[in-house]
């Protein structure tokens, strides 16, 4: 465990097993802190009287909380660490646990990136400016669905977002002033009331986002939320990584590599009629008026509906069902990274829509949220 860059404040939560004589407690960790999640185990069970289960599911966020499963074992307190608390209620005691790290990336590789699309952005402007309310044909509408970069809503602005994963957010304002620094208007983006923090952005909620934010910044690792936020907001971003200072930018082919096999989904779906529709049984995830909606609008078509409630979603849960396709509307994630693992069609709601005629392509591409 990376204690020197790392702050896993499990001081806290010792404190707190202490002061309740928890005797039993959940510890539930990300992916990526799976590796050290016994020698946190050692840790706390050293410095308190309770003994500790490790909830060893697979965990991807504050959604993906431990329920009745160990509530039936005898569990009193659940520790959730690496994710920020929701608007959801797990019917657990659930303890959440920051962890933050602390980096302290230099700006200068990512300027050049940052001032590439801020230009894009300025472009973009102009052309809003000089196009009121034109005519769109469908085809021109299939072309902007497909489109990496301005699919939505007009702009007003252009300035920077600033964003981050949950350990880098402590280091957004001073990022923050180091960019105002070097000339950018920047801003820190407050989302709606399933983030948190200024400045946070989750795999499946973008609130934060503003028609005077023109392109981002994300301040993290790895491209999930990245691939999320350009898919959402049709908005140029960069990447700087808190752990080895490297700077990137989101593949813009990439995105509309992403687009197009959504778009080929929507085509391949048009003469399908029995849908599977999945529903997650996880707290933060489950969408039920949205499946029961999504099947009301099968039958309004003349096609027909199934509601699949699962705890965990993958492909040799649901592939054997004899459908044409299925209609997702638990994790949002599940049908944009997964879909090449299943042997059906696996779309989202909005997709949905529009194979129907309820939506159109030319409003550009939709990405599934969970508000």
């Amino acid at each position: 465990m990376d204690l020197e860059r790392h702050d896993f404040q499990l001081s806290e939560l010792v404190e707190k097993i202490k002061e309740n004589d928890n005797r039993l407690i959940a510890l539930q960790v990300p992916e990526g802190l799976k590796m050290q999640a016994l020698e946190m185990m050692d840790k706390i069970e050293g410095d308190s009287e309770a003994k500790v289960i490790l909830a060893a599911d697979p965990c991807y966020g504050a959604c993906d909380l431990v329920h009745d499963k160990m509530k039936m074992m005898g569990v009193e307190l659940v520790a959730h660490m690496g994710h920020s608390q929701m608007n959801i209620d797990s019917g657990m005691p659930t303890h959440f646990i920051p962890v933050t790290y602390d980096g302290d990336p230099e700006i200068e590789p990512v300027l050049n990136i940052i001032s590439k699309h801020k230009a894009m952005s300025e472009h973009r402007l102009i052309e809003v400016e000089n196009n009121n309310n034109p005519v769109i044909t469908e085809d021109d509408g299939k072309a902007r669905f497909l489109d990496a970069v301005g699919r939505v809503s007009p702009l007003k602005g252009n300035k920077l977002g600033l964003v981050g994963s949950i350990q880098h957010l402590h280091l957004l304002e001073e990022y923050k002033e180091r960019f105002e620094r070097a000339g950018f208007d920047v801003v820190i983006p407050v989302g709606g009331e399933r983030l948190t923090f200024p400045g946070q952005v989750l795999g499946c909620n973008y609130s934060g986002d503003r028609d005077d934010i023109g392109h981002y910044l994300f301040l993290g690792s790895g491209d999930f939320h990245p691939i999320g936020l350009v898919m959402h907001t049709g908005k140029p971003l960069a990447l700087l990584d808190p752990y080895n200072g490297e700077a990137s930018e989101m593949s813009l082919d990439r995105i509309e590599r992403i687009l197009r096999q959504r778009f080929g989904l929507i085509m391949a779906i048009d003469e399908c009629v029995n849908f599977g529709i999945l529903i997650g049984e996880k707290p933060g995830q489950m969408r039920r008026n949205l499946a029961i909606r999504m099947k009301r609008l099968l039958e309004k078509h003349g096609k027909k509906g199934y509601l699949l409630a699962l705890d965990h979603v993958s492909p040799d849960l649901i592939d054997f069902y004899p459908v044409d396709a299925f209609v997702n509307t638990a994790c949002p994630r599940i049908a944009i990274d997964d879909s090449v693992r299943y042997a059906k069609a696996l779309i989202t709601p909005f997709e949905l829509e529009v194979a129907l005629g309820e939506k159109k392509w030319e409003n550009g591409y939709q990405f599934d949220e969970i508000p």
